[in-house]
């Protein structure tokens, strides 16, 4: 039984907790043991809260067996968040819980218990989801791979070998391996989408504002942006409708009425008819670098889109070759002003130097034991580039650069409905293969950070496996600020035709920590 309740989707979980079939605490329970299993060769969870998680379940079933448990009680801000009431969620590690620490991946706040919740951990929570625990991630969301963690790398439950992205790696491997059916991340350059492209898994960043960051530990306040982990679209979809709404305690949070996501992807997995949807394929995110299996899987995912009623033409944005190199100037300046709060006086590690010493001494050894390379460096650069006598020629032209690419979205979205490009350049890379070489970590961005320094949509999803090395692939879909909606339409009409082909879900039956044993690898296959 607890077996089969780990390989549920959320939904799925869901409707069986609403009609009493499983309690709450069978279903926590369940994921509770399969985190045991395969937490020492995965390490997806930092903190894991079991006692927790089983009263806040006992709670939930309590309140459903009363007939307590009503939509306006339990539901989110909007849509039908009640329906989740019960399922489990594990946390990206950036996000502050008032009972579990919140170190955002770095031994600067080892051990830090924040005294609020973020405003999406408080919505689930009044929407009944249990949270289960913590997520691994790079420190302060910088990376690419889960390497950059201070309490050591999560590994691709694909691959054990491989990485499974990054900065929310934890995230990601922690529904993959089916240690929990949702998750939160945060995406500032693609730590949502990357890591759910190499681990089989669908992430959404949702529109700047879109959901509130209040509560996020930011790492560049312009680009972040707290989004859903799932094993289908329709959970990500049912999870944003949860967190997402206007937020009074976030100042960049949109006043808009949203419509229910849940509902466009249910719409798009019954009509599975993309008719009069136009979509445009990037030519610069697509091409020279790209792993060839990559290519395939894209290029027959595109095909059915096509099939499928969808006008498939190719579009050009000359300012994204320079993105990558915006994005490493835009977002260090502002980690390095962020992360300035960690000072050793306010909160968090504080380390005192030999024979004592200045409060300047007492920062400087707290930083620099604290703060892990990746840190060191991206903080460094982002105080050259705001520096007298080079903001201008760093930081004010590559905010100049990111005007150039909002305006090459606009002018491609008013001839196209939505973008499309593969989630990664190719599938997970080795442990270990990229550590030492930053530039080749950064590249790996290549196609997220276009929709994060133009504060658009994105999702990836799973589209198969690559030929050559048996490795997930995905596919990215953008569309215009404030379009979440069409993502999930597309992206539900895109799985429901993948999964009609393939005969199962990518994810659905996967052997423990093996999936890829289960796919074979003549004609027809994933």
């Amino acid at each position: 039984m607890s077996h089969d309740l780990t390989r549920l989707s959320a939904s799925a979980l869901a409707q069986k907790l609403a009609t009493r079939e499983v309690s709450s605490l069978e279903a926590v329970d369940a994921h509770l043991d399969r985190i045991a299993a395969v937490e020492p060769d995965v390490h997806a969870f930092l903190h894991v809260a079991a006692d927790q998680a089983r009263a806040t379940a006992r709670a939930i079933d309590a309140r459903r067996a009363s007939g307590d448990l009503t939509a306006d009680e339990t539901g989110a801000a909007r849509g039908n968040g009640s329906e989740l009431a019960g399922v489990p969620i594990a946390i990206k590690d950036v996000l502050c819980t008032i009972d579990m620490p919140s170190t955002a991946g770095s031994k600067i706040l080892q051990g830090w218990v924040p005294p609020y919740d973020a405003t999406v951990v408080a919505r689930l929570r009044k929407a009944g989801l249990v949270p289960l625990g913590k997520t691994n991630m790079d420190e302060f969301a910088m990376g690419s791979s889960t390497e950059h963690s201070a309490y050591g790398p999560t590994h691709n439950p694909w691959d054990l070998d491989r990485i499974p992205g990054g900065s929310g790696g934890g995230s990601a491997a922690a529904v993959a391996a089916f240690e929990a059916p949702l998750a939160l991340g945060s995406d500032t350059g693609g730590s949502i989408r990357q890591p759910a492209a190499v681990t089989g898994s669908v992430g959404m960043k949702p529109t700047y504002g879109g959901v509130s960051r209040y509560g996020a530990i930011a790492l560049a306040s312009s680009l972040d942006q707290v989004g859903p982990v799932s094993r289908s679209v329709l959970d990500a979809a049912l999870l944003h409708d949860v967190i997402g709404g206007h937020d009074a305690r976030d100042s960049t949070s949109l006043r808009d009425e949203w419509p229910s996501f849940a509902a466009a992807a249910r719409e798009g997995a019954a009509t599975r008819s993309l008719k009069g949807l136009k979509v445009g394929i990037v030519k610069e995110l697509q091409g020279e670098g790209f792993q060839a299996g990559v290519t395939q899987r894209f290029e027959e995912a595109v095909a059915l889109l096509t099939a499928a009623g969808a006008e498939v033409v190719e579009v050009s944005t000359p300012s994204f070759e320079y993105a990558i190199s915006a994005y490493y100037l835009i977002l260090p300046a502002e980690a390095s002003s962020n992360l300035a709060k960690f000072d050793s006086v306010r909160f968090g590690l504080r380390v005192n130097p030999p024979g004592g010493g200045t409060v300047e001494d007492v920062m400087s050894a707290t930083r620099e034991a604290g703060f892990g390379p990746e840190v060191k460096r991206r903080i460094i650069l982002g105080t050259y580039a705001l520096s007298a006598g080079y903001y201008d020629a760093y930081y004010g032209s590559a905010q100049k650069v990111r005007t150039l690419i909002q305006r090459d979205f606009a002018r491609v979205f008013a001839d196209v409905d939505v973008l499309v490009s593969p989630s990664a350049p190719t599938t997970a890379f080795k442990l270990g293969e990229k550590l030492d070489d930053p530039l080749a970590m950064y590249l790996n961005d290549l196609t997220t950070i276009p929709a994060n320094l133009a504060g658009v949509p994105g999702i990836s999803l799973p589209v198969g496996l690559a030929p050559e090395d048996g490795l997930p692939v995905g596919i990215q879909f953008m569309a215009p600020a404030r379009e979440d909606a069409r993502l999930y339409k597309l992206g539900a009409t895109l799985e429901a035709l993948l999964e009609e082909k393939w005969g199962h879900p990518l994810l659905s039956e996967a052997p423990d920590l093996a999936p890829q044993e289960m796919f074979a690898s003549e004609e027809g296959a994933v």
